[in-house]
């Protein structure tokens, strides 16, 4: 059995072109659920074999509820799903919203295809913004309609646009017979002649149904309505907890963040106030006058890349969701600051050498952030390799991305440290004598700027034989996924 429709209806307009028509009420589609659900109660509890007409969307909650009339009443019942043949924008750009996909129960392997008759809508059909469900019986007819309103382009009043998420459904729910006969009246003058016919000739839907079977059907409304509300109600609760979770969790990782702080601060204050009162003594020799103020001008440089590198980490951290990305070569970053540290390679005997070649392909970055990436990355392979070590620097192509690798013949860092190294002040910890100061901040920026730009940071290392940090930058062929949110944005 097959039904077409030869010319376009709206069963909300027909609906509303009744005498008195019922009213519309602006609800959810949770609500619009309960309404199904318990109209599919009372046919299967009463064993109403009826006639069901349906568009409802494609979602199994929804089709559920048909497989379970199906089953409850066998053969002796009829569906017709209406179906949209393909999915398009609307007119003046109209985006396909919620209840506009087609319903396609009859591809469905638990449900029968015989008690199933598809109902093939066109394309730009006004039924794309409707669902339904209307049940037809000698005893009993009913019908359940929702209706999503056309959204205007802008709201004159506010300059605000509407979109399908804030807008409604209006829902009519009626049982009035002489609602539903005007709606199988159009229904019947748009199928075409050669439809096999969708109703007996004799059948005549009943004015009102039984009181009985309406006390019933208020019953199971206000059940299904109850426990869809106590649905919502410990979905929204479980949000609730969670969101609270979350805060409390940030205020434990704050105050944790500033007890750091604090600790790190203190440090180099007690190492002058210490230098000081030695400076004091009446018995300081000279040499011991220039270790004190030599530790004094160490401490002082310390706590300001400990401030320096603290308030740069929270510039950071506020402003990295607002961050564009550039496209950048490495080739016109990476020699220029390898050429400002070759000084400071040379007074420590250090080889420095660099290859990236030029014909490698752009790398998404944090704008204007990549020659601070270098720099940290740079800066932390000299400052831990020995007098007469050696220092790479590397880039490479590997597959979509763009591989810029800092080898060292350094200190090296023991294993169990490894997964420490990009936590805030962490530094590694190292018997030699030389206090290789620092922040413990650098490797926490980079690794922040590079989760922003979708490039990633390793390290291999292994202790008295050195390190090697390898970067990963997406290319110019692969986008990260920053660039793509704000494109779908």
């Amino acid at each position: 059995m097959n039904v077409s429709l030869v010319k376009d209806l709206s069963v909300y307009q027909l609906v509303m072109g009744v005498q008195t028509p019922p009213k519309p009420l602006s609800l959810s589609p949770a609500t619009l659920l309960s309404l199904v659900r318990a109209q599919i109660d009372l046919l299967i509890e009463q064993q109403i074999a009826a006639t069901l007409w349906v568009k409802l969307p494609p979602d199994k909650i929804w089709q559920s509820e048909l497989a379970r009339y199906q089953s409850s009443v066998g053969a002796s019942s009829l569906i017709y799903t209406c179906q949209i043949e393909e999915s398009r924008k609307g007119e003046a750009g109209e985006e396909k919203g919620e209840g506009e996909e087609r319903l396609n129960i009859s591809s469905s392997p638990s449900s029968p295809s015989s008690d199933y008759v598809p109902v093939h809508l066109p394309p730009d059909s006004q039924m794309r913004r409707e669902n339904f469900l209307m049940a037809l019986s000698p005893q009993f007819c009913s019908l359940i309609l929702a209706h999503r309103p056309l959204k205007k382009s802008k709201n004159q009043t506010s300059g605000k646009i509407n979109t399908n998420k804030n807008q409604p459904l209006l829902i009519i729910t009626t049982v009035e017979g002489r609602v539903i006969q005007q709606v199988l009246t159009g229904i019947q003058q748009a199928i075409a002649p050669e439809s096999s016919s969708i109703l007996p000739a004799s059948f005549i839907c009943p004015t009102v149904p039984q009181g009985a079977l309406m006390n019933q059907l208020l019953a199971k409304q206000l059940l299904r309505q109850d426990e869809i509300n106590r649905q919502i109600i410990t979905v929204r609760t479980n949000k609730l907890e969670q969101q609270n979770q979350e805060l409390h969790n940030k205020e434990q990782l704050k105050d944790e963040y500033l007890k750091n702080v604090c600790q790190e601060l203190r440090i180099p204050l007690t190492h002058m106030k210490t230098a000081l009162s030695l400076l004091n003594s009446p018995n300081l020799k000279p040499p011991q006058r220039q270790r004190y103020l030599q530790m004094l001008n160490t401490q002082c440089d310390q706590q300001n890349s400990l401030i320096t590198g603290f308030l740069e980490l929270v510039q950071l951290e506020q402003n990295l969701e607002g961050t564009t990305l550039e496209l950048v070569r490495l080739s016109d970053i990476v020699p220029g600051v390898v050429s400002t540290y070759q000084p400071v390679a040379q007074e420590k005997g250090i080889m420095l050498a660099y290859t990236v070649p030029t014909e490698l392909p752009s790398v998404w970055c944090v704008s204007g952030k990549l020659r601070q990436i270098v720099i940290n990355l740079l800066h932390n392979s000299l400052k831990f390799t020995p007098n007469g070590g050696q220092v790479w620097v590397r880039a490479r192509s590997q597959g979509d991305c763009v591989q810029l690798e800092f080898r060292d013949t350094g200190i090296g860092i023991a294993e169990n440290e490894i997964p420490k190294i990009f936590d805030r002040f962490y530094r590694v910890r190292t018997t030699a004598t030389e206090d290789y100061g620092g922040a413990g901040l650098g490797l926490t920026i980079v690794q922040q700027l590079l989760l922003r730009c979708g490039g990633s940071i390793s390290v291999k290392s292994k202790l008295s034989e050195g390190s090697t940090f390898t970067v990963q930058l997406a290319t110019v062929s692969n986008i990260p996924r920053a660039i793509a949110t704000e494109n779908e944005l």
